[in-house]
């Protein structure tokens, strides 16, 4: 069966253009259109789409308002279009909180240039989120209510198993305390909302360091990390090169680039290689934390898709750090995390909603 797809945008030429690039994979199908808000709304209900594709700034309705009330009344999975500045930063970002489940920069000079590399990287967006469709059916509207500045975003509805129905949850026993040296958490598609979650759990005088990798663009991470700080006790920035690292400080890999740390606590930002997919890459990361601080580094690894993360995690393992994963049932994808597990590398399994806690159990 093909995806269905219901594309939401309020100009001609971007509906037409999306039309013809998810048209061109014989797996998706475009099922309809809609130009702002309300009619996004209403063909939700009436089509029942795989997926939906939103623009965030539309007449009569905009697209953070129009997924809150689909989340309400028809809940789908929705991929949001955005623009690559800090404001559009920032709207993706509120997107997220209303449910939205992934987004892509709304870039007409990238389809114009690289038709092929847009149209690769779309479809398997939707063909990715298409997969948690069914999760969404369980979801209640009044156990999920709107992120504020005082409030935390809810956990993401619980991701669906490879057989459609949601996934058992799997639970380690409560950490024991330690004296790390330094928490990394390495996550991707679903990591936004993941983050706020745990970090917000975190106290004032949480007792190490944090390092925080998040597949983003470079236009994002410092909007991101604005928001995590004025929303968490602890403190959150963009990491810059030369930064150095203390207790109750959480540094935010730039996107675009890669982040390393070395044994004096110093952080040096480097420019992200193009040999390597992920531009910050939580494989770097972890690395770089293995060889300057063995045994006294806690890794977690959240919610993403593919598989980076699983080879730090390795250098940790082999150091004699510990290394946590987010569980299936309460991830957006299921990828990253479930790739360290399949390796044997995890020496914890938790809930998003236990993590924070479990954190910062095991450090004070």
């Amino acid at each position: 069966m093909p995806v269905k797809v219901l594309v939401v945008d309020d100009s001609g030429f971007f509906r037409r253009r999306l039309n013809e690039i998810l048209s061109s994979d014989p797996n998706i199908q475009v099922i309809g259109t809609a130009s702002n808000g309300r009619e996004a709304i209403e063909q939700a209900q009436a089509l029942k789409p795989d997926v939906i594709t939103m623009d965030y700034e539309m007449p009569m309705m905009d697209g953070i308002t129009a997924v809150r009330n689909i989340m309400q009344r028809s809940p789908t999975p929705v991929l949001m279009f955005s623009s690559l500045t800090h404001e559009g930063a920032r709207v993706t970002l509120d997107a997220l909180d209303a449910g939205a489940v992934d987004y892509l920069p709304k870039n007409f000079e990238d389809i114009s240039r690289n038709p092929q590399k847009v149209k690769t990287l779309l479809c398997e967006k939707i063909h990715t989120i298409a997969r948690a469709n069914r999760r969404f059916s369980a979801y209640s509207p009044a156990s999920a209510p709107a992120a504020t500045a005082s409030a935390p975003a809810p956990a993401r509805r619980p991701a669906a198993s490879p057989q459609g129905t949601p996934a058992p949850a799997q639970s380690s026993p409560a950490p024991r305390r330690k004296a790390y040296k330094l928490v990394a958490i390495g996550t991707s598609t679903g990591g936004p909302v993941a983050l706020q979650r745990v970090l917000t759990q975190l106290p004032a005088n949480f007792p190490a360091p944090l390092l925080l990798i998040q597949h983003m663009p470079a236009a994002f991470t410092k909007a991101f990390a604005e928001r995590l700080d004025k929303l968490c006790r602890i403190n959150v920035k963009e990491a810059e090169d030369g930064d150095h690292m203390r207790p109750g400080l959480a540094l935010l890999a730039p996107g675009g680039k890669q982040m390393m740390v070395d044994s004096r606590g110093v952080v040096k930002i480097l420019p992200g290689d193009e040999r390597l997919n992920y531009k910050p890459c939580v494989d770097i990361t972890f690395g770089s934390a293995a060889r300057s601080y063995g045994d006294k580094v806690l890794a977690v690894v959240l919610t993403g898709m593919g598989a980076d993360g699983r080879e730090g995690a390795r250098l940790l393992k082999q150091s004699g750090s510990q290394v946590w994963a987010q569980d299936e049932a309460s991830c957006v994808i299921y990828g990253m995390p479930m790739s360290v597990v399949k390796a044997n590398l995890a020496d914890a399994v938790y809930s998003l909603d236990d993590i924070g806690r479990h954190i910062t159990e095991a450090c004070m």
